[in-house]
């Protein structure tokens, strides 16, 4: 197995170490806030580049995930593709390197997650869709068959994204 080296120590880093750190030998944080389990600042990562075979940036702000897995890959670092085994992602889905599927969620048939992407608890891309360059689908979020999720935009808790051209039925 390898190590991870995940950038950021606060709620969605740790949400990262819990739920994917099995997957992994060692798992290490950088964090620019001292504190447990950190070794130094986010700033030290090339001081880790070949000790940790694995980066990935757990930043909630979409650009800053993005500037930072640029980062970490020109670096020399792999970005790994976190994906929880309590999570359903198809067969014919596609999950970039730096994409990430937490427990529970769901990736349908022919689904693509790009690169840096969140596909949080609960949430689901149901069949035929598009989650962009750094998109998040926040935990319960339901993106519906055929949608295109920009890059870098969230959809939040709650929200369904109805299939394109379906009218909201009214009761």
């Amino acid at each position: 197995m390898a190590k991870l080296l995940i950038l950021g120590a606060g709620g969605y880093g740790r949400t990262l170490a819990d739920a994917m750190g099995p997957g992994f030998d060692a798992v290490a944080f950088l964090d620019d806030r001292p504190g447990d389990g950190v070794l130094g600042p986010c700033g030290d990562y090339l001081l880790y580049a070949g000790r940790y075979e694995y980066a990935y940036p757990a930043f909630g702000n979409n650009d800053l995930r993005g500037a930072w897995l640029n980062r970490l890959a020109e670096a020399g670092f792999r970005l790994p593709r976190l994906i929880h085994p309590m999570a359903y992602v198809s067969a014919s889905a596609l999950v970039e390197p730096g994409a990430v599927v937490l427990p529970m969620a769901c990736v349908g048939a022919c689904s693509t997650v790009r690169r840096g992407a969140i596909v949080n608890y609960g949430a689901v891309l149901d069949h035929d869709c598009t989650l962009g360059f750094c998109a998040h689908l926040a935990p319960g979020a339901v993106v519906k068959a055929g949608n295109r999720v920009a890059a870098m935009t969230k959809v939040e808790s709650g929200t369904v994204l109805l299939r394109p051209g379906q009218q909201e039925e009214s009761t």
